[in-house]
């Protein structure tokens, strides 16, 4: 085992930070989220991010303090979203341990980790893989990160440090992207090692179309996409909303900017969801809300205006038209049919007859890879996974009751677009069901009640009516 230089600075940050409370505790497991492709310790070919090494800090936060364990104890009751994702992390732990195990051999897998039979990129029968612990070790902490950012965000002051934090992230995304493109320019990539320390394969260096595939702090381009899009999500659903809408719509546009210079092709492809997502969003606010702001008259009017006018310039103007179909052609195109577009492929072919060869059961938690996220939780935990993900979604993502126009219905709005964005990334690109920590913070950021233990978070400025003056009295 080799305890890195970035996890000595984790440790003294998280040890730093615990100290100084569950506040700043929350800052520094957001930010560290964002450090990818870092390895704060390295054992036999396990990576522990620094994400997680801060992770470990908040969860001794929270047994220490037992009014803040009882108030747990109602999240992990039916039918809040941490219940349903308690059920789905025991669900997949047994079955990570016992499905391997039980229905060995009866299917060939694509190993996620190391196999008793070799390596991944061939498949072997059904058994027990290295990922199988980690896996199940990842989603226990996912769901450490839940509760946290839940109990975190039960104040007031912790609710609005946890978007603070979310902003300060997507600040952050944008300078490692400025530092990425900055050290290729230069050719000072190394100066960046501290942070690419991981036993990944990494993709700083690669070009497409001329373009330098930008990176920032993950490991290749599709990462730093699905990020970017979870990141422009919530600033631009904040500036829809009013909220900080200098910051959050420089955080936005910036974003926005980076993902379609990216040159990531799922990048590229779930834009137009993520925009249409704000678009409904803006008629909602203007319809059913009636809100008047100048940044929903922007939205409501110029996506409509702007996406007509691209479409008439490339449909009329032949280089245009020459320049954006040969952009399509090599950034999609021709990457499906690329070695790594068939691979993937075969990946999702091999985990689909898992599916069946299991009767619906799925071989088990981080058994086998998928290029789906939905293949992935399909064939690793099966029907019932997906139905105990779904009721985790719902409860989660969809069922949010709150005054329409507060300052808390507008943040859990902003950590829902942003999640519904992140699931649209994994769904064409994650080989796991592990979705992150960024990711659960934000869920549990939609999820926390503020209002419901005192304190509650001020909301629009209402001015009362003047007392009229009563002679009589």
């Amino acid at each position: 085992m080799s305890l890195e230089p970035i996890g000595i600075a984790s440790f003294v940050i998280g040890a730093v930070c615990f100290g100084l409370g569950q506040r700043a505790l929350a800052i520094a497991l957001v930010a560290a989220s964002l450090l990818g492709s870092a390895a704060a310790i390295i054992s036999g070919g396990i990576n522990i991010t620094p994400a997680y090494v801060l992770a470990s800090f908040a969860l001794v936060s929270m047994l220490i303090r037992p009014q803040q364990l009882a108030r747990l104890s109602t999240e992990l009751a039916p039918p809040r979203p941490a219940f349903w994702l308690l059920c789905l992390v025991v669900y997949g732990i047994v079955s990570s341990f016992l499905i391997p195990r039980l229905l060995a051999g009866t299917t060939d897998i694509i190993p996620l980790g190391t196999s008793a039979y070799g390596a991944y990129e061939s498949t072997v029968p059904l058994g027990p893989v290295s990922s199988n612990l980690t896996q199940s070790v990842y989603m226990a902490a996912n769901l450490a990160c839940l509760l946290f950012a839940v109990a975190v965000g039960s104040t007031r002051d912790g609710f609005r440090t946890l978007t603070a934090a979310v902003l300060i992230y997507g600040v952050l995304n944008i300078a490692f992207a400025a530092l990425d493109i900055a050290t290729f320019a230069t050719g000072t990539q190394d100066s960046l090692s501290f942070i690419r320390n991981a036993e990944y394969q990494m993709h700083h260096e690669e070009r497409l179309f001329g373009l330098k595939r930008i990176v920032g702090s993950f490991t290749e381009a599709a990462v730093f996409a699905r990020t970017t899009m979870g990141v422009f999500a919530f600033s631009a659903t904040l500036w829809l909303c009013g909220r900080r809408s200098l910051l959050t719509g420089l955080v936005a546009a910036t974003s926005l900017l980076l993902l379609i210079f990216s040159t990531s092709s799922s990048g590229l492809a779930v834009l137009p969801f993520m925009l249409g997502l704000l678009f409904l969003t803006a008629i909602h606010m203007a319809v059913f809300e009636q809100r008047a702001r100048a940044g929903l008259a922007i939205v409501l009017t110029g996506v409509p205006a702007l996406l007509l006018i691209a479409g008439l310039i490339v449909a009329l103007n032949k280089e245009a038209f020459a320049i954006a179909s040969n952009y399509i052609d090599l950034l999609v195109l021709t990457k499906l049919s690329s070695d790594s577009g068939l691979e993937r492929s075969n990946w999702n072919a091999v985990a689909l007859q898992n599916v069946l060869d299991t009767w619906g059961l799925g071989v088990g938690l981080g058994t086998n890879r998928a290029s789906s996220f939905a293949l992935a939780l399909l064939s690793n935990l099966g029907i019932l996974g997906v139905l105990l993900y779904a009721a985790f979604a719902f409860t989660a993502f969809v069922r949010i009751r709150e005054t329409p126009g507060t300052y808390v219905a507008d943040v859990k709005l902003a950590a829902r677009n942003a999640c519904l964005g992140l699931i649209a990334m994994d769904l064409l690109i994650s080989p796991v069901i592990d979705q992150g920590i960024f990711f659960f913070v934000l869920a549990g950021l939609a999820a926390s009640r503020p209002d419901a233990h005192g304190a509650p978070v001020l909301r629009r400025l209402e001015i009362a009516p003047a007392p009229r003056y009563d002679p009589a009295t």
